[in-house]
């Protein structure tokens, strides 16, 4: 079965669709997934970030059941009530501000949404971004998109008025200096992008993700997160929260804004906001959303009643359970254990993360990113039972980003995997 799949998958499903592993699965719950050969293996990647609660987790299941017996899409021709619902609840658990709700189906959805409201409101055309974002693969996304070359490459002309800076990634320092004496150069890096490409006063926002997901899951200093606020509200930039990864807990709050108090004026949501189901969701404040004039931007599928249904049982199982908690003292278990690795392991640079969102960034002995040795870590995983993927530009990183309901005897048991496999 599973070599029939696999071997039919080659000759039906594009190439340009990447499988990480060689798993065909026969079903998945909590952490766990059995592949069709009997192998169970503990999901350390979450589904890329997306599986919050686990595989499959009940409560969300029977939510979505009862209202695929009520309804299961609308097309924007009715009102219904989950997604109504799930705004409310979603306000509730934003950051502050946050108030109105456009749903769509993906993250890059999204984005290309957050887009065009930024231009649609302030009336300007430029965006900022910032080196190793990713925001999707849709062509407006894909132009902020700067977390490798090989997603942009043969798709030019991308969207044009779309300016990069620098984000602040202090292991490797793109400006070439050090923490202990840096003074945020990729700030003056973005001020000189005002005084030589593009005016401030032309500039409708800056899309930023708090912590750099496929860029290599890395968390920006405080004072670089405040200094880009301060010039953002000084120059009447609207601030875009790209927590499409980051968001509904991985970080260990509701949102990695959280953390930065950053405020964001429009928020873009996606993967882990219903277990699965594919849903997406565009929040801004509402004297920015009330702009958008009726028609002004539309969707078919987006806000799917029984994905709606399933984003009200995932909000709910979070709170009920206290998922941010666990994903705090879960992550920080494997923080002070993957530190004190990093000691022991001359092939492992740097451990950084927030809640259970961690990046293990892996280097030959002069410092050098070192691709293979990351990829041989996975595999030797793989082999015995753990799933993880790599990130950041060179794909020396190996993210730990395990549903948020895993238990610290579980990340012992992958820990413990993922230690031997380090030489």
């Amino acid at each position: 079965m599973s070599k029939r799949v696999i071997r039919d998958a080659g000759k039906y499903i594009s190439p340009a669709l990447v499988f990480h592993s060689d798993i065909v699965v026969r079903k998945a719950k909590g952490i766990y997934v059995e592949g069709e050969d009997g192998r169970v293996f503990m999901d350390f990647t979450s589904g890329l970030a997306t599986a919050n609660l686990g595989h499959s987790p009940t409560e969300v299941i029977k939510a979505a059941r009862a209202q695929m017996d009520r309804l299961v899409h609308s097309g924007c021709i009715f009102y219904y009530e989950s997604e109504v619902e799930l705004a409310k609840r979603l306000k509730k658990i934003t950051p502050r501000g946050i108030d109105m709700f456009f749903f769509s189906n993906s993250g890059a959805e999204a984005v290309e949404g957050a887009i065009k409201l930024a231009r649609f409101y302030t009336g300007r055309q430029g965006i900022l971004a910032f080196m190793g974002g990713f925001h999707g693969r849709t062509l407006g996304a894909l132009t902020l998109t700067a977390s490798a070359v090989k997603y942009r490459k043969k798709y030019h002309p991308l969207l044009p008025s779309v300016y990069h800076s620098p984000y602040p990634y202090c292991y490797r320092c793109p400006m070439g200096q050090r923490v202990e004496t840096c003074s945020i150069d990729c700030i003056e890096y973005l001020e000189r992008v005002f005084k030589y490409q593009i005016s401030p006063d032309e500039v409708a926002c800056a899309v930023i993700e708090p912590v750099l997901g496929e860029g290599g899951y890395i968390a920006p200093p405080m004072k670089f997160m405040k200094r880009l606020k301060d010039i953002c509200r000084r120059e009447g930039i609207l601030i875009v929260a790209d927590e499409v990864q980051t968001g509904f807990g991985r970080t260990g709050r509701w949102f990695a804004s959280d953390h930065f108090d950053l405020d964001p004026d429009i928020i873009t949501l996606g993967k882990g906001i219903a277990s699965g189901f594919p849903l997406s969701a565009l929040g801004a404040r509402r004297s920015i959303m009330s702009k958008w004039t009726p028609g002004a931007h539309g969707t078919t599928f987006g806000g799917n009643p029984v994905s709606c249904a399933a984003a009200c049982a995932t909000i709910d199982k979070t709170e009920r359970d206290k998922v941010l908690l666990n994903a705090q003292e879960t992550g920080a278990h494997a923080l002070k254990r993957l530190r004190a690795l990093k000691e022991m392991r001359r092939s492992i640079g740097d451990v950084r993360g927030l809640g259970l969102m961690i990046g293990v960034e892996f280097i030959k002995k002069d410092g050098s990113p070192d691709k293979e040795e990351t990829a041989r870590v996975i595999k030797k995983c793989l082999k015995a039972g753990l799933v993880l993927i790599e990130c950041g530009v060179d794909k020396n990183v190996i993210r730990i980003m395990p549903p948020l309901t895993v238990t610290v005897r579980e990340m012992k048991k992958a820990l413990d995997i993922f230690e031997e496999a380090v030489v």
